[in-house]
Protein backbone atom coordinates (compact mmCIF):
# COMPACT_ATOMS: atom_id res chain seq x y z
CA UNK A 1 0.00 0.00 0.00
CA UNK A 2 1.26 3.48 -0.82
CA UNK A 3 1.86 5.75 2.17
CA UNK A 4 0.20 9.16 2.19
CA UNK A 5 1.04 12.02 4.54
CA UNK A 6 -2.35 13.67 3.85
CA UNK A 7 -5.41 12.64 1.82
CA UNK A 8 -4.45 13.09 -1.81
CA UNK A 9 -0.86 14.03 -1.01
CA UNK A 10 2.08 11.70 -1.64
CA UNK A 11 4.76 11.11 0.96
CA UNK A 12 7.97 13.08 0.29
CA UNK A 13 10.73 10.83 -0.95
CA UNK A 14 8.37 8.59 -2.94
CA UNK A 15 8.34 9.06 -6.74
CA UNK A 16 5.16 9.14 -8.78
CA UNK A 17 3.73 5.68 -9.56
CA UNK A 18 3.71 6.19 -13.33
CA UNK A 19 7.50 6.70 -13.21
CA UNK A 20 7.77 3.18 -11.70
CA UNK A 21 5.24 1.46 -13.98
CA UNK A 22 6.14 2.93 -17.38
CA UNK A 23 8.47 0.91 -19.58
CA UNK A 24 11.35 2.30 -21.65
CA UNK A 25 9.15 2.50 -24.75
CA UNK A 26 6.42 4.22 -22.75
CA UNK A 27 8.94 6.84 -21.63
CA UNK A 28 10.14 7.25 -25.21
CA UNK A 29 6.60 7.74 -26.44
CA UNK A 30 5.91 10.26 -23.68
CA UNK A 31 9.09 12.15 -24.56
CA UNK A 32 8.08 12.28 -28.21
CA UNK A 33 4.64 13.58 -27.25
CA UNK A 34 6.10 16.32 -25.06
CA UNK A 35 8.57 17.34 -27.77
CA UNK A 36 5.76 17.57 -30.31
CA UNK A 37 3.72 19.76 -27.97
CA UNK A 38 6.78 21.96 -27.33
CA UNK A 39 7.28 22.38 -31.09
CA UNK A 40 3.60 23.23 -31.48
CA UNK A 41 3.95 25.89 -28.79
CA UNK A 42 6.99 27.44 -30.47
CA UNK A 43 5.27 27.38 -33.88
CA UNK A 44 2.27 29.08 -32.28
CA UNK A 45 4.63 31.73 -30.93
CA UNK A 46 6.08 32.20 -34.43
CA UNK A 47 2.60 32.63 -35.91
CA UNK A 48 1.78 35.21 -33.26
CA UNK A 49 5.07 37.00 -33.93
CA UNK A 50 4.40 36.95 -37.68
CA UNK A 51 1.27 39.03 -37.12
CA UNK A 52 3.45 41.69 -35.48
CA UNK A 53 6.51 41.31 -37.73
CA UNK A 54 6.54 44.94 -38.86
CA UNK A 55 6.44 46.25 -35.30
CA UNK A 56 9.11 43.77 -34.18
CA UNK A 57 11.50 44.95 -36.90
CA UNK A 58 10.75 48.67 -37.05
CA UNK A 59 10.30 49.26 -33.31
CA UNK A 60 11.85 46.49 -31.22
CA UNK A 61 14.91 45.73 -33.39
CA UNK A 62 15.70 49.11 -34.93
CA UNK A 63 14.80 51.29 -31.94
CA UNK A 64 18.34 51.17 -30.39
CA UNK A 65 19.89 52.13 -33.74
CA UNK A 66 17.54 55.10 -34.14
CA UNK A 67 18.29 56.28 -30.62
CA UNK A 68 22.02 56.12 -31.32
CA UNK A 69 21.67 57.82 -34.73
CA UNK A 70 23.26 54.82 -36.43
CA UNK A 71 22.62 54.55 -40.17
CA UNK A 72 21.70 51.10 -41.50
CA UNK A 73 21.51 49.67 -45.00
CA UNK A 74 20.69 46.40 -46.71
CA UNK A 75 23.39 44.98 -49.01
CA UNK A 76 21.77 41.69 -50.00
CA UNK A 77 18.94 40.99 -52.49
CA UNK A 78 16.91 39.01 -49.96
CA UNK A 79 18.45 40.61 -46.88
CA UNK A 80 15.23 42.22 -45.66
CA UNK A 81 13.23 39.04 -46.27
CA UNK A 82 15.69 36.99 -44.23
CA UNK A 83 15.76 39.69 -41.56
CA UNK A 84 11.99 39.47 -41.09
CA UNK A 85 12.16 35.67 -40.99
CA UNK A 86 14.94 35.68 -38.37
CA UNK A 87 13.13 38.20 -36.20
CA UNK A 88 9.90 36.20 -36.36
CA UNK A 89 11.71 32.96 -35.48
CA UNK A 90 13.55 34.50 -32.52
CA UNK A 91 10.42 36.21 -31.22
CA UNK A 92 8.42 32.99 -31.65
CA UNK A 93 11.06 31.06 -29.76
CA UNK A 94 10.91 33.56 -26.88
CA UNK A 95 7.11 33.50 -26.76
CA UNK A 96 6.86 29.72 -27.01
CA UNK A 97 9.74 28.89 -24.67
CA UNK A 98 7.69 28.97 -21.42
CA UNK A 99 5.27 26.42 -22.90
CA UNK A 100 8.19 24.27 -24.07
CA UNK A 101 9.74 24.38 -20.58
CA UNK A 102 6.37 23.41 -19.14
CA UNK A 103 6.29 20.35 -21.38
CA UNK A 104 9.79 19.42 -20.22
CA UNK A 105 8.64 19.80 -16.64
CA UNK A 106 5.62 17.55 -17.29
CA UNK A 107 7.96 14.87 -18.65
CA UNK A 108 10.49 14.81 -15.79
CA UNK A 109 8.14 15.56 -12.85
CA UNK A 110 6.68 12.02 -12.40
CA UNK A 111 10.14 10.54 -11.84
CA UNK A 112 11.21 13.08 -9.19
CA UNK A 113 10.80 13.10 -5.45
CA UNK A 114 8.76 15.86 -3.84
CA UNK A 115 11.77 17.92 -2.73
CA UNK A 116 13.38 17.47 -6.17
CA UNK A 117 10.23 18.73 -7.87
CA UNK A 118 10.33 21.88 -5.74
CA UNK A 119 13.98 22.47 -6.67
CA UNK A 120 13.31 21.97 -10.38
CA UNK A 121 10.37 24.40 -10.30
CA UNK A 122 12.43 27.04 -8.52
CA UNK A 123 15.39 26.46 -10.82
CA UNK A 124 13.21 26.85 -13.92
CA UNK A 125 11.65 30.04 -12.55
CA UNK A 126 14.90 31.71 -11.53
CA UNK A 127 16.74 30.64 -14.68
CA UNK A 128 14.06 32.25 -16.84
CA UNK A 129 13.90 35.37 -14.66
CA UNK A 130 17.69 35.92 -14.62
CA UNK A 131 17.90 35.43 -18.39
CA UNK A 132 15.14 37.97 -19.03
CA UNK A 133 16.78 40.45 -16.65
CA UNK A 134 20.05 40.08 -18.56
CA UNK A 135 18.30 40.64 -21.88
CA UNK A 136 16.49 43.71 -20.51
CA UNK A 137 19.74 45.16 -19.14
CA UNK A 138 21.48 44.65 -22.48
CA UNK A 139 18.61 46.15 -24.48
CA UNK A 140 17.86 49.20 -22.33
CA UNK A 141 21.28 50.02 -20.84
CA UNK A 142 24.20 48.36 -22.62
CA UNK A 143 23.19 48.51 -26.30
CA UNK A 144 22.37 52.26 -26.44
CA UNK A 145 25.82 53.23 -25.13
CA UNK A 146 27.65 50.77 -27.38
CA UNK A 147 25.75 51.88 -30.48
CA UNK A 148 26.20 55.60 -29.71
CA UNK A 149 29.93 55.01 -29.48
CA UNK A 150 29.90 53.12 -32.80
CA UNK A 151 27.88 55.85 -34.51
CA UNK A 152 30.08 58.65 -33.20
CA UNK A 153 33.42 56.98 -33.90
CA UNK A 154 33.86 58.02 -37.53
CA UNK A 155 36.22 59.91 -39.80
CA UNK A 156 35.66 63.03 -41.84
CA UNK A 157 36.17 60.97 -44.98
CA UNK A 158 34.46 57.73 -43.86
CA UNK A 159 30.79 57.41 -43.06
CA UNK A 160 29.62 54.70 -40.69
CA UNK A 161 26.78 52.84 -42.41
CA UNK A 162 26.17 49.37 -40.99
CA UNK A 163 24.70 46.43 -42.86
CA UNK A 164 21.37 45.59 -41.22
CA UNK A 165 22.29 41.88 -41.18
CA UNK A 166 25.45 42.64 -39.21
CA UNK A 167 23.44 44.87 -36.91
CA UNK A 168 20.94 42.07 -36.26
CA UNK A 169 23.75 39.66 -35.44
CA UNK A 170 25.38 42.16 -33.09
CA UNK A 171 22.14 42.90 -31.22
CA UNK A 172 21.06 39.29 -30.82
CA UNK A 173 24.55 38.21 -29.73
CA UNK A 174 24.72 40.97 -27.12
CA UNK A 175 21.29 40.07 -25.76
CA UNK A 176 22.15 36.38 -25.61
CA UNK A 177 25.54 36.92 -23.94
CA UNK A 178 24.10 39.16 -21.24
CA UNK A 179 21.21 36.75 -20.67
CA UNK A 180 23.75 33.97 -20.05
CA UNK A 181 25.97 36.19 -17.88
CA UNK A 182 23.00 36.97 -15.63
CA UNK A 183 22.70 33.24 -14.87
CA UNK A 184 25.69 33.57 -12.51
CA UNK A 185 23.62 33.30 -9.27
CA UNK A 186 21.85 30.20 -10.62
CA UNK A 187 25.18 28.63 -11.56
CA UNK A 188 26.63 29.32 -8.10
CA UNK A 189 23.49 27.84 -6.52
CA UNK A 190 23.89 24.64 -8.52
CA UNK A 191 27.57 24.38 -7.62
CA UNK A 192 26.72 24.93 -3.97
CA UNK A 193 23.97 22.30 -4.08
CA UNK A 194 26.39 19.63 -5.30
CA UNK A 195 29.02 20.76 -2.78
CA UNK A 196 31.59 22.27 -5.15
CA UNK A 197 31.37 25.90 -4.00
CA UNK A 198 31.01 27.34 -0.50
CA UNK A 199 30.13 30.88 0.60
CA UNK A 200 33.38 31.20 2.56
CA UNK A 201 35.37 30.44 -0.61
CA UNK A 202 33.46 33.10 -2.58
CA UNK A 203 33.97 35.70 0.16
CA UNK A 204 37.67 34.90 0.46
CA UNK A 205 38.26 35.43 -3.26
CA UNK A 206 35.93 38.43 -3.63
CA UNK A 207 38.79 40.78 -4.56
CA UNK A 208 40.00 38.38 -7.23
CA UNK A 209 36.47 38.14 -8.60
CA UNK A 210 36.14 41.94 -8.78
CA UNK A 211 39.41 42.21 -10.72
CA UNK A 212 38.20 39.49 -13.10
CA UNK A 213 34.87 41.30 -13.54
CA UNK A 214 36.67 44.55 -14.43
CA UNK A 215 38.81 42.71 -16.97
CA UNK A 216 35.72 41.11 -18.53
CA UNK A 217 34.03 44.53 -18.69
CA UNK A 218 37.08 46.08 -20.37
CA UNK A 219 37.20 43.29 -22.96
CA UNK A 220 33.49 43.06 -23.78
CA UNK A 221 32.77 46.80 -23.75
CA UNK A 222 33.90 48.29 -27.10
CA UNK A 223 34.27 51.82 -25.75
CA UNK A 224 37.36 52.89 -23.75
CA UNK A 225 35.13 55.15 -21.65
CA UNK A 226 35.51 53.95 -18.02
CA UNK A 227 31.93 55.02 -17.25
CA UNK A 228 30.47 52.52 -19.72
CA UNK A 229 32.83 49.84 -18.46
CA UNK A 230 31.66 50.44 -14.90
CA UNK A 231 28.03 50.30 -16.09
CA UNK A 232 28.83 46.86 -17.51
CA UNK A 233 30.82 45.71 -14.46
CA UNK A 234 28.46 46.90 -11.72
CA UNK A 235 25.63 44.39 -12.37
CA UNK A 236 28.19 41.57 -12.60
CA UNK A 237 29.48 42.50 -9.15
CA UNK A 238 25.90 42.66 -7.82
CA UNK A 239 25.23 39.20 -9.28
CA UNK A 240 28.37 37.85 -7.60
CA UNK A 241 27.27 39.23 -4.22
CA UNK A 242 23.77 37.85 -4.79
CA UNK A 243 25.32 34.49 -5.57
CA UNK A 244 27.14 34.54 -2.21
CA UNK A 245 23.82 35.13 -0.42
CA UNK A 246 22.15 32.30 -2.33
CA UNK A 247 25.00 29.91 -1.53
CA UNK A 248 24.82 30.87 2.15
CA UNK A 249 21.06 30.16 2.21
CA UNK A 250 21.62 26.75 0.61
CA UNK A 251 24.28 25.90 3.19
CA UNK A 252 21.92 26.86 6.04
CA UNK A 253 19.12 24.70 4.65
CA UNK A 254 21.42 21.73 4.34
CA UNK A 255 22.62 22.25 7.89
Amino acid sequence: MEKLTEPGRRQEGVPEPEAQEMSFWDHLGELRRRILWAVVGILGGCLLAATQAEWLVDEALLHPARQAGLALQNLRPFGMVMLYIKVVLVAGLIVGMPFALYQLWRFVAPGLYAHERRWVRQLTLWTSLCFLLGVAFAYWVLLPGMLRFAAGFSSEHIRTIVDVTEYYGFVTTTLLVMGVVFELPVLLALLAWVGIVRAEFLRRYRRHAIVLILIIAAVLTPTPDPVNQLIFAFPLWVLYELGILVVRLIERRRG
